[in-house]
């Protein structure tokens, strides 16, 4: 059995062989073009297909980083505006001290009761502050209208309780601004824990100088009434009208029952008393009211006189919870900054480790890439070469 070796097949493995080299060519020159090693799915499957992956993940941490971005401006501004509001409270403390004086005018008083409506309003243009995009800092989810708005009585909150919780990093979420209702209005009164008040209808000069729980426990969290007569002696009450204890008093000298005690001062009438309990919630804005009004109430009587300085005290205690709770809204925001300080070195770090392996399957190692380009050249000019080559031999050649 012969073999026979054709033209035809001469060529046709020449041109197979150059076709070749200039296949390989073509993808090196591609390759060093474009310095990626995979310019298509096809070069590299599985790799590419892993590529994508890191791909989306870089993309992930690019839309944490937005997010991140979005909320460190409204807890920024949060902060801002808690610090004018705290700077605010600084200065009702310092107009409720100052005002609770007997040598002041009315003129004196109403010029501070003037000053504190300002300062009220300020912390109502205060809290219903935008983020700069339409947004409301402090109307929770419902941030589209404002937060706060003026009703009969008082100021009305409009937004909800929601507080989002953002994500920005994987797995890592921050809170939103907080809601107003809990910066602005759900403030804690007396000492955050009971609180006292003077019956309106009180005639004496009976002043309340403090309270507190007893040190030796025992409050249940029961609110009761304390109620005077002319002959130094008081009776103690529950809310059902119980007699719970009884007893003569001392000026300035505590009063103790049911795990409470009570301090005044002054001379209270008969049947002056005052409520002693749990304390309640007072919005910030109500507060400041009450101390403008407290100071235009007319002081005829030294009953009218112990009204205005048992509000003014009532009055300061409150702002002295509320300054606490503003503090402690900066706390918690504060705290979700660090948070974001914290995510942001860790997504810069899972941003690294993610284009560093990307790099290590996409990107094109120029010299080996040019080397094996020199190659590929020199081999396609060789079968060139040889097909030039081939191409003059012929019998016919030889015959002549």
């Amino acid at each position: 059995m012969s073999n026979r070796i054709s033209t035809s097949m001469m060529y046709d493995q020449s041109l197979a062989t150059m076709l070749s080299r200039q296949k390989q060519l073509a993808s090196l020159q591609q390759q060093i073009a474009t310095g990626r090693k995979t310019v298509t799915a096809k070069d590299d499957p599985v790799g590419a297909g892993a590529a994508v992956g890191l791909d989306r993940s870089l993309a992930e941490l690019e839309r944490f980083g937005l997010n991140a971005n979005n909320i460190n401006n409204r807890l920024g501004m949060q902060e801002n505006v808690l610090a004018l509001a705290g700077d605010d409270m600084i200065r009702i403390n310092e107009l409720a001290v100052q005002a609770n004086s007997d040598t002041l005018s009315d003129d004196d008083r109403r010029s501070i009761a003037a000053e504190l409506r300002s300062l009220r309003e300020h912390l109502v243009s205060l809290a219903n502050s935008s983020d700069g995009t339409g947004r409301y800092l402090f109307a929770g989810a419902a941030d589209d209208v404002a937060p706060f708005g003026r009703v009969a009585g008082g100021i009305a909150y409009n937004g909800d309780q929601t507080q989002r919780m953002v994500e920005i990093a994987p797995g890592t979420f921050v809170k939103d601004t907080l809601p107003g209702s809990e910066v602005f209005m759900r403030v804690r009164t007396g000492d955050g824990t009971v609180d006292a008040r003077m019956d309106p209808a009180n005639t004496g000069s009976m002043i309340l100088e403090g309270f507190s729980r007893s040190p030796a426990g025992g409050w249940e969290g029961a609110g009761y009434r304390v109620e005077f007569t002319g002959d130094n002696t008081y009776s103690v009450t529950d809310h059902a009208g119980n007699p719970i204890a009884s007893g003569t008093w001392t000026a300035k000298q505590d009063i103790e029952f049911a795990g409470l005690r009570v301090r005044i001062s002054g001379t209270p009438a008969e049947g002056d008393a005052l409520e002693i309990g749990p304390a309640g919630t007072r919005d910030i804005f109500a507060t400041v009211e009450a101390l403008a009004s407290a100071l235009e109430s007319p002081t005829v009587t030294i009953a009218d006189n112990a009204a205005r300085r048992n509000a003014l005290q009532a009055g300061m205690r409150d702002v002295a919870r509320a300054a606490e709770q503003l503090i402690d809204a900066r706390a918690l925001g504060g705290a979700q900054l660090a948070l974001i300080d914290d995510a942001g070195a860790l997504r810069e770090a899972n941003s690294v480790t993610l284009k560093t392996t990307l790099s290590a399957m996409r990107d094109l190692d120029y010299a080996d890439a040019i080397t094996r380009f020199q190659l590929e050249s020199t081999a396609l000019q060789t079968a060139q070469t040889v097909f030039t080559r081939m191409h003059g031999l012929s019998l016919f050649n030889l015959l002549r």
